[in-house]
């Protein structure tokens, strides 16, 4: 009876693990890739269960980021205050992950990647700048410093995605538009190490040429001339003179295409044992895992023993190709670039293969405890075993869970306004046809006022499943 009852549950947990997170949550997908953000809305709110269940994380992310397109500030930074003290409680539900290892990882919730924990922070501190609230914009800054030093303490090699460059940036962008000059050189100083370093190697991007005069102008305000006179000299700008003024300007923020969607693949491993370790072997991969036998009971060693090939599941990110490649700001017939400082699909490729062995330790754990179950269970019942073993293959399921809704890469420059009203056209475009369109946004600003402005276009060329 017991058994039985077991059955059902696992066949029940199959069930509901079934398709990729993408395909699970197609009407809300549809919805904001083709801009009605108040129909997505709508749909990610009516699966309330969604708020605190193993979901909870990505049901808070992408309601804040909807929200936050939709211009209400407010309401979007209360659902990414959830997401953030999501990330801050590291408490485990113990029943579901000792679940996830005889069935899959979709029964453990869902914790967020390192750089979608960043990410949420500076979509808090922008909605916090267009609303010119510059102190609780620091607050997030802060939390962002705090964040990216967890990173670099988890991680000890240049080879790692331990820092990121363009939150430093930001960081810079708000300490200077609350007149901070000082932590404003040292977060830009930071973004240019950082982007010299570590993100030319990993991501093949360098720092914008915004960024060069932004660290020079904050030096000089700062009154670091020796480090002013450096930097004119490393970026080769001789000639470069900041005079002091206090015109208005406006930084503008373009969020292009979408993130990549996490899909499963499997690789099949031949399996052979030496004394008390199994080593999974996937030649054609060059692949070889070993699993120490020494912690499990003769019973559990005899039956791991038996196991000679299986499929694994594990996800994979496809990428959503942009459609836009470059853009410009056109003011009073001045064309402004938008330079490239984030390339978030980068990113997420690298954080997703940073984590791929502890992914393939934890499913061959997973493989090998289903195998010795079943192998015990046809001891006793060779039928039962045998649906067992059926069962084990049909809920051999990735974790395809992940912040879906964040663009493919972020550009942003800065644009010099009058005192007044300003007429700004943003053109998008690609290479060989320039301008596949342009959008016209009208600026109120007043004396020494630094606006925010953010601009996302969704079209993307789609990944074939």
């Amino acid at each position: 009876m017991k058994q039985i009852v077991s059955l059902a549950i696992i066949i029940t947990c199959a069930a509901c693990t079934s398709g990729s997170y993408y395909q699970s949550n197609q009407s809300f997908n549809q919805e904001f890739e083709t801009g009605d953000l108040q129909g997505a809305l709508n749909t990610l709110q009516a699966k309330s269960s969604d708020a605190s269940g193993k979901k909870e994380f990505l049901y808070d992310v992408n309601n804040g980021l909807v929200l936050s397109m939709l211009g209400r500030y407010d309401e979007s930074n209360e659902y990414f205050e959830k997401a953030y003290l999501f990330g801050e409680d590291y408490r485990k539900n113990y029943l579901y992950e000792a679940a996830s290892y005889l069935t899959n990882p979709n029964f453990t919730a869902y914790r967020g990647e390192d750089h979608e924990h960043l990410m949420l922070l500076y979509y808090k501190a922008l909605n916090y700048v267009k609303q010119n609230n510059f102190e609780d914009a620091l607050v997030e800054c802060r939390r962002l410093n705090i964040r990216l030093q967890q990173l670099s303490d988890r991680y000890d090699s240049d080879k790692k995605y331990r820092e990121d460059a363009f939150v430093h940036l930001m960081m810079g962008v708000i300490y200077e538009a609350g007149k901070d000059y000082n932590n404003a050189f040292i977060a830009y100083r930071n973004a240019y190490d950082t982007y010299t370093g570590s993100f030319q190697h990993l991501f093949n991007l360098g720092p914008p040429p915004q960024l060069k005069i932004d660290l020079l102008r904050t030096a000089w305000l700062s009154g670091l001339i020796e480090e002013f006179n450096h930097y004119k000299e490393e970026f080769e700008m001789p000639d470069f003179k900041y005079e002091v003024n206090n015109n208005p300007e406006l930084v503008f923020f373009w969020h292009n295409g979408l993130s990549p969607i996490k899909a499963e693949w499997g690789i099949n491993f031949v399996v052979n044992r030496r004394d008390d370790w199994l080593y999974f072997r996937n030649e054609n991969m060059q692949m070889v895992f070993p699993f120490n036998l020494r912690d499990h009971n003769d019973r559990d060693k005899n039956n791991l023993a038996n196991i000679d090939v299986f499929r694994v599941a594990f996800p994979k990110y496809l990428e959503r190709p942009v459609f836009y490649q470059n853009a410009f700001l056109n003011i009073d017939g001045q064309e402004i670039e938008l330079e490239k400082a984030e390339d978030v699909n980068a990113i997420a490729f690298k954080c997703l293969q940073e984590r791929m062995n502890l992914e393939l330790s934890k499913a061959l754990l997973r493989l090998a405890l289903k195998k010795a179950t079943e192998m015990e269970i046809k001891k006793q019942d060779r039928t039962l075993g045998s649906v067992v073993g059926m069962i084990n293959a049909l809920t051999e399921h990735a974790d395809t869970r992940n912040w879906q809704t964040l663009p493919h890469e972020i550009f942003y420059c800065r644009v010099p306004l009058k005192t007044g009203t300003n007429k700004v056209t943003l053109h998008v475009g690609s290479p060989g046809t320039p301008d596949h369109g342009s959008y016209d946004f009208e600026y109120n600003a007043r004396e020494g006022q630094t606006l925010f402005h953010t601009f996302t276009s969704l079209e993307s060329r789609y990944p074939t499943y």
